[in-house]
């Protein structure tokens, strides 16, 4: 475990640049295009707006008003999970692509790895929502089954227990086994990347090398989270800090009588600021370490189970100048 967490920080720290400038770049258009999205669904419904908001003291919004300013944001949120998805596919295959050029002792560029991931994203995606459907089916059907029968057996006078126990007992029942799939596949997208394997090869291929070292497998993988997780608290935690120093005066302005309400403002748009880019800075590294580490994984097991060492010596080392050719005989001249 010392190993390959050393290893998680070796390569974090050595492919710095172009691991970092990747995540960033595809965060950063991730938040743009959510952003322009957002931005176009406020300018298309200025009127439901001013109908729901804008209204003279006293009155009501009209349900109709509400439920369609509601339900024009619903792209909106489509688009985010879209975004999520692909952006959460393309560090998938981004820290598999580091971790190999690591492990060859190769250097990369930021070119180099952006164009390796977005080649790879078809079947790293395929993979995540492959292992989302296996482990999230068994889920999504108790939950069709359980949600309308508490939705239809709400009662001022009885309350819908069979159902509600129903669904805990089953989501309390499932969790063991949705831990152990995806622990079972967790190799799946540094197969899909280092063998360029197609989705289903790559569950499988992922399965074949954790059998045997579930336990293993999983220990390390949740102490990967973990420590991102502090990590990632431990850089954001300053920002926070400095966020909020510009909200200290209105704090402490005790009743809120003497709040000056543009300090509020100034305040809350430096905090938001601030925390906006800790979270950016941090997820670098939480969303990255946990991949790098379980990738090492990945390699270790390979080590183990099918001797690769002789494969990554032969990958490294140069292939012989050929011979030189024999000179001519006297009799050929």
């Amino acid at each position: 475990m010392g190993e390959i967490f050393n290893g998680g920080f070796a390569v974090f720290r050595r492919y710095a640049k172009p691991l970092i400038g990747v995540m960033l770049a595809v965060q950063g258009i991730g938040i743009l295009v959510v952003l322009a999205g957002i931005g176009a669904t406020v300018a298309a419904v200025q009127d439901r707006f001013a109908a729901v908001f804008d209204l003279p003291p006293g009155d009501r919004p009209d349900g109709a008003d509400v439920a369609g300013l509601f339900l024009s944001f619903v792209p909106v949120v489509v688009l985010l999970l879209v975004v999520v998805t692909l952006c959460a596919g393309m560090i998938s295959a981004l820290c598999p692509a580091v971790t190999q050029e690591a492990v060859l002792g190769r250097p990369t560029t930021f070119g180099a790895m952006w164009r390796r991931s977005r080649s790879r994203l078809p079947s790293v995606l395929g993979t995540v929502l492959l292992t989302g459907l296996i482990v999230g089916g068994p889920l999504l059907v108790l939950y069709a089954i359980c949600v309308p029968l508490i939705v239809m057996s709400v009662d001022d006078s009885e309350p819908p227990a069979v159902a509600l126990s129903l669904l805990f007992l089953g989501v309390f029942l499932y969790m063991p086994v949705a831990v152990w799939l995806m622990t079972r596949f967790s190799f799946a997208s540094a197969a899909a990347v280092c063998e360029e394997l197609r989705p289903v090869a790559a569950l499988r291929r992922s399965s074949r090398l954790v059998s045997g070292d579930w336990w293993r497998v999983f220990g390390i993988t949740m102490l990967g989270y973990l420590v991102a997780g502090a990590v990632g608290y431990i850089i954001q935690m300053p920002f926070s800090t400095v966020g909020m120093i510009p909200l200290f005066p209105t704090l402490m302005a005790g009743d809120g009588s003497d709040v000056d309400v543009s300090q509020l403002i100034f305040g809350l748009v430096v905090y938001t600021i601030a925390s906006l880019v800790g979270g950016l800075i941090s997820a670098v590294f939480q969303y990255g370490f946990p991949q790098l580490v379980i990738t090492l994984l990945y390699v270790d097991q390979r080590m183990r189970k099918e001797n690769l060492a002789p494969v990554l010596i032969a990958a490294v080392t140069p292939a012989p100048a050929p011979a030189p050719a024999p000179p001519a005989a006297a009799d050929e001249v």
